[in-house]
C-alpha cells in the first residue's frame, strides 16, 4: 500500500491503516508525549464515568429510589503507555467501573482508528460507522468528537516539547487554509518548519496557525523554536520561499546561517513575467543555472540567460539578478544530493499537498482547534513515513 496516496473508502481500508499504526507504535515514546497521553486517557475515562453516574442518579430520583454520591477511589489501568491512574466516582449502590473495563478491551483499536480516520479526512459520522463494526455498538458523532478531543493534549505537548534534534538544514514555508468564523470563512496561514537531519532524514519540526505571513508572525514562530532548543548551532543552511516577511525574520533570528532562496518559487515569479509562448525556453535556461556542476558554471549560465532575455523581459531578468547570490548558496556544498534537497522548499510543498488532499473532504474547518488536530495528525503521519520519531496521540 502506498502510504503517500492512501484514501479511505471502506472499513477494510481503514483497518489496514490501523494495522500499520499498530506496527509503528512499537517504537518507544519519550518526553512529554507519554505523560500527556496518560493524562488524556485518565481525563476522558473520568468524564465518561461521571456522565454515567449522573445518569444513574437521575434515573433513581425519577423512580423514587434513594441513592447518593459516595466519594471516589483510585484505579490503576495498565495500557501500552504505562500505568494510568483513574479516579472512579461512585454512589451508595452504583460503580461505573465498567467504563474502564470497556476501554481496556477496545482502547487500542478505537484510538488508532480515530487517529487514522481524522488524518484521512473522515467525518465524525463516518468514524462512528467504522467503530460500529469494531465495538459491536452504535457510536454517536458526539461520542467520537469527545474521544477526538483527547488529541488536544498531544497537540499541546507537540508544540511544547524540547527540540533536541540537530539539523543540517532548516526549511521554512507557509500554507493557507480556510476556517469558519462568525464573519464567514477566513483564510489563515500555517507556518511550518522542516528539518533535514544529518542522517539525511526529513522531519516536520513544528507548525503554527498565524494571522499572516508577516515578519512579526514569522519572527515570533522562529523565536519560540529557538527558545525550545532549535538554536541552529549545527545548521549549515536555511531554505525559504520568496516571502519578504520570512526572509526578514530568518535574517533576524538566524543571522549567521547562510540563506538559500527557493528555486521553485523564484521560477514561478520569473515565468509570471514572461509570455506563454516563451515560457518553456525561458525555463530551460533557468534549469541550466541551478543544474550547473559548480558555482562558476552556474554564474556563467545566469549571465548568458540574462543577456538573451534582458531586452525582451527586463523585469524577469531583474527578478533573477536581485536574488542570484541567495539562489546560488546551494553550490557551496559538494554533496550533490544535499544540494538538490536544499535548493527548493519542495519537501514542505509536498506535505502541503497532502494537507490539502486530506482536508478537501472537510471543506472548511469549524474552528482553530479542529485545524490543529488535523494538521497534527497529517504531520505526524508524514513523520512516520520519513522514519523519524513516532508519537501516538490519544
Amino acid at each position: 500500500m502506498k502510504q503517500d496516496r492512501i484514501m479511505i473508502r471502506s472499513l477494510p481500508e481503514a483497518m489496514a491503516v490501523v494495522k500499520e499504526m499498530n506496527i509503528a507504535s512499537s517504537e518507544e515514546w519519550t518526553g512529554d508525549y507519554r505523560g500527556a497521553a496518560r493524562d488524556a486517557i485518565s481525563s476522558f475515562l473520568t468524564d465518561r464515568m461521571t456522565q454515567k453516574l449522573r445518569f444513574h442518579l437521575a434515573e433513581r430520583e425519577a423512580g423514587g429510589i434513594p441513592d447518593r454520591r459516595n466519594g471516589h477511589y483510585m484505579r490503576h489501568l495498565l495500557t501500552e503507555l504505562g500505568d494510568v491512574l483513574v479516579s472512579v466516582p461512585r454512589t451508595r449502590t452504583y460503580n461505573p467501573v465498567e467504563v474502564i473495563r470497556a476501554y481496556a478491551r477496545r482502547s487500542q483499536d478505537v484510538d488508532r482508528l480515530i487517529l487514522a480516520s481524522f488524518l484521512l479526512g473522515l467525518s465524525t459520522r463516518k468514524v462512528g460507522e467504522a467503530l460500529l463494526s469494531i465495538l459491536g455498538e452504535r457510536v454517536s458523532p458526539a461520542t467520537v468528537s469527545r474521544v477526538a478531543k483527547t488529541l488536544d493534549k498531544a497537540v499541546s505537548a507537540f508544540h511544547r516539547r524540547r527540540l533536541k534534534g540537530t539539523y543540517r538544514a532548516l526549511l521554512f514555508d507557509g500554507v493557507v487554509l480556510t476556517r469558519k468564523t462568525g464573519a464567514g470563512p477566513v483564510k489563515r496561514p500555517v507556518l511550518v518548519a522542516l528539518g533535514i537531519r544529518h542522517d539525511g532524514k526529513k522531519e516536520i519540526i513544528d507548525f503554527r496557525l498565524a494571522r499572516s505571513e508577516s515578519a512579526d508572525e514569522w519572527e515570533s514562530f522562529l523565536t519560540r523554536l529557538t527558545a525550545r532548543g532549535l538554536s541552529g548551532r549545527e545548521t549549515e543552511v536555511i531554505c525559504v520561499d520568496g516571502g519578504p516577511g520570512l526572509i526578514s525574520a530568518v535574517r533576524s533570528v538566524y543571522p549567521l546561517i547562510p540563506l538559500q532562496r527557493c528555486w521553485a518559487h523564484k521560477m514561478r515569479n520569473i515565468l509570471d513575467k514572461v509570455r506563454k509562448a516563451d515560457t518553456e525556453e525561458v525555463k530551460r535556461g533557468l534549469v541550466r543555472v541551478y543544474g550547473a556542476k559548480n558555482l562558476r558554471e552556474a554564474r556563467s549560465a545566469a549571465k548568458r540567460w540574462s543577456t538573451v532575455w534582458e531586452d525582451r523581459y527586463p523585469a524577469a531578468v531583474k527578478c533573477l539578478r536581485d536574488d542570484l547570490d541567495d539562489l546560488l548558496t546551494c553550490f557551496g556544498f559538494a554533496d550533490k544530493l544535499f544540494r538538490r534537497k536544499i535548493r527548493t522548499t519542495n519537501a514542505i510543498e509536498r506535505v502541503f499537498r497532502e494537507v490539502r488532499r486530506r482536508t478537501r473532504p472537510m471543506g472548511v474547518f469549524e474552528n482553530r482547534t479542529s485545524m490543529e488536530r488535523i494538521l497534527y495528525a497529517v504531520f505526524l503521519y508524514e513523520n512516520i513515513r520519513y522514519g523519524v520519531h513516532y508519537v501516538f496521540a490519544c
